[in-house]
């Protein structure tokens, strides 16, 4: 806060207060900068679609053998199966790229355990994504297994 002696009339040796708000605008541009910045890196989504409860009841029996879904699955361990069979991680996005090649839709159910990996989970995901899913359905209750 800044001070000034008034000049002529006036109390004599009165000292009148005046503020100073330079220093509040450069903090408030330097805030309003930082936000700006950092806004656009927040703005990633993950768009997830979950069936409600009465959308369980129109469900249609699973197709035949031949066009059975492809189930992805991540077990506490971090195994990764595609439809029951076990598959390395480095060869899951090829694996999947051929499946998805042979079928007309692009449809991958993926299901993990509860006590999995994060990491092994979103990696698994990530995986399937670029060897050709288009849709990920997660599946919500315990598969008969």
């Amino acid at each position: 806060m800044g001070m000034s002696v008034p000049q002529g009339s006036g109390r004599k040796g009165g000292v009148a207060p005046s503020m100073n708000v330079t220093p509040l605008v450069d903090v408030v541009l330097v805030l309003l900068i930082i936000f700006m910045v950092v806004t656009p890196l927040l703005a990633k989504q993950f768009w997830l679609n979950l069936p409600k409860k009465d959308d369980a009841a129109k469900l249609s029996p699973p197709p035949d053998d031949a066009t059975r879904p492809v189930v992805l699955t991540v077990d506490e361990r971090g195994v990764i199966r595609i439809n029951q069979a076990e598959v390395q991680r480095g060869e899951l996005k090829e694996r999947l790229a051929r499946i998805f090649a042979a079928r007309s839709d692009d449809v991958l159910y993926f299901d993990a355990e509860d006590e999995a990996a994060y990491a092994v989970a979103v990696e698994a995901m990530d995986a399937a994504r670029m060897g050709g899913a288009k849709t990920i359905a997660v599946l919500t209750e315990k598969t008969g297994r």
